[in-house]
């Protein structure tokens, strides 16, 4: 794996979802490192991506509720555990689930495996309800997919909140997850 500057040079082999991805964030003027690697399917994957990024990739998951009537994406850092009572008392929302690949696709057209903040773009209805675990914020770079999952992307964590969202019209929750047994 190499890390490079900026969006990839040609854009065959890539699916549209990833180039609308680096064409929003060059429209917005926020710079991104970026790397290609094959599907992390498991923890030793994902530490070499992150290893050549120079930062944790978040961990990135897509919920609703039992009626399916709220939608959230979590974001938090990638070694911590998730246990849903812990967030489902600080946000409100009882019985918390994975939402349907389907429903990752209509409302982030992303796929399970590539799930990420870069699919808020495509949330023009502002369904989804993003919710930032505080250790995250902390950081000074968000490592993330752009909306594909064999590729990964770093960028200032500021450049996310201060840039990204705004332009996304997404605001952000923050909760506190101790992901702790």
């Amino acid at each position: 794996m190499e890390l490079y500057d900026g969006r990839p040079e040609h854009d065959e082999g890539r699916l549209p979802r990833e180039m609308r991805t680096y064409d929003f964030l060059d429209s917005l003027g926020i710079p991104y490192k970026r790397t290609d690697h094959g599907p992390a399917n498991n923890m030793e994957a994902c530490n070499e991506i992150d290893a050549v990024l120079g930062v944790l990739i978040c961990k990135n998951l897509f919920l609703c509720n039992r009626q399916k009537t709220s939608y959230y994406l979590l974001m938090m850092p990638g070694d911590k555990k998730f246990k849903t009572k812990e967030l489902s008392g600080q946000i409100h929302s009882a019985r918390l689930s994975f939402a349907s690949p389907e429903d990752m696709l209509t409302y982030l057209d992303i796929e399970p495996g590539a799930v990420s903040i870069m699919g808020l773009m495509n949330d023009k209805d502002h369904v989804v309800q993003l919710l930032v675990d505080e250790d995250v914020l902390e950081g000074e770079y968000i490592g993330c997919h752009p909306c594909v999952c064999t590729s990964s992307l770093k960028m200032k964590t500021r450049d996310v909140i201060e840039k990204y969202l705004p332009a996304t019209g997404h605001g952000y929750e923050t909760v506190h997850l101790v992901g702790e047994d």
